[in-house]
């Protein structure tokens, strides 16, 4: 395999996969936005504040996940390394 074509595949998938959440941005519904926006300002730090403890599960999964990854490549290529001296 040619070395570019790597991240041209690699460029190809984050294009597809870029492309495949296009319809996610439709997701701010006026209803949602009016409902929140007319609440009180301590409901609307409370919708902040419970975004935010949302979403710190998920991207501290993925940390862990893709530190996981890099330890283990890094692991790997040393030991594939030692191997060939």
């Amino acid at each position: 395999m040619k070395p570019g074509m790597s991240k041209l595949r690699a460029a190809v998938l984050g294009g597809l996969l870029c492309w495949g959440t296009a319809s996610a941005f439709a997701q701010g519904c006026v209803m949602c936005y009016s409902t929140a926006a007319s609440s009180p300002k301590e409901a609307q730090q409370a919708i902040s504040r419970a975004v935010l403890l949302l979403l710190v599960p998920p991207v501290g999964m993925m940390t862990i996940g893709v530190g996981l990854a890099f330890r283990y490549g890094r692991k790997r290529d040393l030991e594939q390394e030692s191997e060939s001296i």
